[in-house]
């Protein structure tokens, strides 16, 4: 199991570019990109809250698992 952060997709849906989220948590911009990057190996609990508060969302909306089997076939 893995698990993916849904940020960039959740802003895509939300039509919010991560400047303006940036702006929102008080985060940087490059703290906004590096969440929404693939490669994301490391999270940090005070930025996950930020970024939930901003956009009024459970953690669980933010971070889901996803089977390494469908990672891989991807």
């Amino acid at each position: 199991m893995a698990i993916k952060v849904r940020l960039k997709e959740i802003l895509e849906q939300r039509e919010l570019s991560q400047r303006k989220l940036a702006r929102k948590t008080g985060l940087t911009p490059n703290t906004i990109n590096h969440y929404c990057s693939e490669n994301i190996d490391r999270v940090h609990l005070s930025t996950l809250d930020a970024i939930c508060k901003a956009l009024e969302i459970d953690l669980h909306e933010l971070l889901v698992f996803e089977d390494d089997k469908e990672l891989n076939e991807v």
